[in-house]
């Protein structure tokens, strides 16, 4: 199930649309916002696999918010105005629905967005000291050893690697960690998973893994500590 939200400055609109995501079981309303500057915050805060967004709003237009969030779910524009269609390809967006929105032509829209969603769901699997990632629709064999750390960014993960690599992929932090050695990896904030041994330095209330300085938060302090080597 795909997990959305509605970002329409119309209440006719949203409720239209609303009423069109209730009925349909692989999708679930999480949120419906009057305004691109609402979603911004619930996108950061909650896992969302797909977005609704009309184009036309005050504050901040679909199409400055999809020049402006990285990374972004899954896109379906909703307008009344057809001249916006070539300018909101060029972001990748899923489809574009023109207002009114029939059913058949809503139902067309979510079937093109879930295929694009099971396709794209991370396969993480691993092997002694290697995960293969499904990164970009190719497999990605990633050693281990060479990861320095992982950071949730919404519903994306972001791998770094030595050699300054990175791999953004759609997934979780209890599903990648679940992969991961316990010996050999830590959970110390609720944004970041880390390497033990990639870290140089513990400061107060962070830590340094390639000149990068990542927080540590008060609930995975005591797991961590347990973790170190301590003389």
């Amino acid at each position: 199930m795909m997990r959305c939200i509605v970002v329409d400055d119309d209440e006719l609109s949203r409720s239209v649309i609303e009423d069109l995501i209730n009925e349909t079981d692989s999708l679930e309303l999480i949120k419906s916002c009057e305004d691109a500057v609402e979603a911004f915050k619930v996108i950061k805060e909650e896992h969302i696999d797909l977005v609704f967004l009309d184009i036309e709003m005050p504050k901040m237009d679909g199409l400055e918010m999809l020049r402006t969030l990285s990374p972004l779910p899954q896109v379906i524009l909703v307008t009344a105005h057809e001249k916006y269609a070539v300018e909101s390809y060029e972001y990748d967006v899923t489809d574009f629905l023109h207002k009114p929105i029939s059913l058949a032509r809503f139902m067309k829209a979510v079937d093109k967005a879930y295929n694009r969603f099971e396709n794209n769901r991370a396969d993480i699997t691993s092997q002694d000291k290697t995960i293969f990632i499904k990164a970009d629709s190719r497999l990605v064999q990633i050693n281990t050893e060479d990861i320095l750390y992982i950071e949730a960014l919404g519903n994306y993960m972001r791998i770094f690697t030595t050699g300054e690599q990175k791999y953004t992929i759609l997934s979780t932090m209890k599903d990648i960690i679940s992969k991961l050695s316990s010996d050999d990896f830590v959970r110390v904030h609720r944004s970041f998973i880390v390497r033990l041994d990639k870290i140089k330095t513990i400061e107060d209330n962070y830590i340094v893994i390639n000149n990068k300085q990542i927080n540590i938060g008060k609930a995975y302090k005591d797991d961590l500590t347990q973790k170190l080597n301590l003389l």
